[in-house]
């Protein structure tokens, strides 16, 4: 990620807490409003990192969702600071469909902010304030690859009729509002989650990851070509009750520093 908007440490923990930062791919969705309050943990290497905050509050004919995480700061892997994402969207025609997306992050050093527009899941605009500094190394994104993308939050709240293999057969085309990346997922596992010190107990399902990047990553990026090769990138599904509606329950990285985990630890 370009250097204004967050540290190199940063981009690993952005890969991840937006990913669990990351919420609802666009997929029929049940009619009955519905209200999700989701808290989360980061660590890295065992070390907590920061704690995240997610609410989804469906009408059945509109969404939002809004994420709130503190950082605090792990030396020189993670910078201090904190981050909010505000999305809204239609939920009418049993799909999510986002129409806006904002990402504020501040740090000691900065504050940025991201905005996305979105109609019928194409990016109508997108601004980052302040400007992103051009590098040569930089892929550019091309409006061809702003078709049919999701917003970095609402890419991991997934709608199916069932929690089995299916829900892995599917694939994220994410738009950051800087960065153009898919993400391939595959089955792994059915498995059941029972420690008590988590948000939830009962069935989940296991997917794996692959990262390929599209476009404005940098060619010379370390963190995006690691990701690119990684084969250990995992997330867990679990089921909102009385809903069609699946969050992630757990999010796995391996990194040179050690574990990038994201962990569900209150439900509501």
């Amino acid at each position: 990620m370009p250097k204004k908007l967050m540290t190199k440490s940063n981009k690993i923990f952005s890969q991840i807490a937006f990913f669990g930062v990351i919420f609802v791919a666009p997929v029929a969705q049940a009619a009955t409003p519905l209200v999700v309050n989701a808290k989360y943990v980061l660590s890295v290497a065992g070390t907590i990192v920061a704690d995240m905050n997610i609410q989804l509050n469906d009408s059945g004919s509109a969404y939002t969702l809004n994420l709130d995480a503190n950082v605090a700061g792990l030396g020189n892997l993670v910078a201090q600071g904190s981050a909010t994402i505000e999305v809204s969207g239609t939920s009418a025609g049993g799909e999510y469909a986002g129409e806006s997306f904002q990402l504020i992050t501040r740090s000691s050093q900065s504050t940025v902010d991201v905005k996305v527009q979105y109609a019928n899941a194409n990016v109508t605009a997108f601004v980052v304030t302040p400007p992103l500094q051009p590098r040569v190394d930089q892929v550019p994104v091309q409006r061809s690859q702003l078709r049919n993308v999701a917003d970095m939050l609402s890419a991991f709240v997934l709608q199916a009729n069932t929690l089995d293999r299916s829900l892995c057969d599917r694939k994220l085309r994410i738009f950051t509002g800087v960065e153009r990346f898919d993400l391939d997922m595959r089955f792994v596992a059915s498995e059941v989650a029972t420690s008590q010190r988590t948000g939830y107990q009962g069935p989940v399902v296991a997917c794996q990851l692959a990262y390929n990047p599209i476009s404005g990553h940098y060619t010379s990026s370390e963190i995006t070509s690691y990701l690119e090769a990684s084969e250990r990138m995992l997330i867990w599904y679990a089921p909102i009750e009385n809903s069609n509606t699946f969050i992630p329950y757990r999010v796995l990285i391996g990194t040179s520093l050690g574990d990038l985990s994201m962990g569900l630890t209150r439900l509501n």
